[in-house]
């Protein structure tokens, strides 16, 4: 079929399909981007979280320590003889 001497490549109705498809994907990338925003959004608030019970679990890691160190020289000191000569400091 041709249209003025050159052939018709799309009717009317696959131009009109064509277009409506073009539109359909392009509201459905819109949409797949909102919800990526809203993922991304979401993994940053758990980065915050995670670093903030990491940190929290360290320093209560950190206290700890120093709370089991103090209390092992405690014991040191108590179940090691002491010269009685010796100042105690």
């Amino acid at each position: 079929m041709s249209h003025d001497g050159r052939r018709l490549l799309y009717t009317h109705e696959r131009a009109a399909f064509l277009l409506r498809a073009r539109s359909d994907l392009a509201a459905l990338a819109a949409e797949h981007q909102a919800e990526l925003a809203s993922l991304r959004a979401e993994v940053d608030e758990l980065r915050e979280v995670l670093l903030l019970v990491t940190t929290t679990l360290r320093q209560q890691a950190e206290a700890d320590v120093a709370a089991l160190r103090r209390r092992l020289e405690t014991m040191r000191a108590r179940i090691e003889p002491r010269d009685p000569a010796k100042p105690l400091h």
